[in-house]
């Protein structure tokens, strides 16, 4: 399967399993892809393991990742800039 086939596997996963508590907007999934899938592709997406793990890995998600997390309100500027 190539690369891009997964990523698409995982997106789609995401959107299908995600539950409306753990709900995101497409766009930071978007944004944050390349991080779940460096940091917590061992969680089901859509689990509260997920958000666990990027909050674990917070200083480590990448930035665009962090700007799409805070515009959704799903973590605040404060939090950012100490991740940033």
């Amino acid at each position: 399967m190539t690369r891009i086939a997964t990523i698409a596997i995982a997106t789609i996963a995401l959107t299908a399993t995600a539950t409306s508590a753990f709900a995101v907007p497409g766009y930071v999934k978007r944004a944050c892809i390349g991080d779940y899938f460096s940091y917590c592709s061992q969680h089901a997406p859509g689990t509260p393991g997920v958000k666990q793990c990027f909050r674990k890995n917070g200083s480590s998600l990448s930035h665009t990742c962090v700007k799409a997390l805070v515009k959704a309100g799903l973590t605040n500027s404060k939090a950012a800039r100490q991740i940033a």
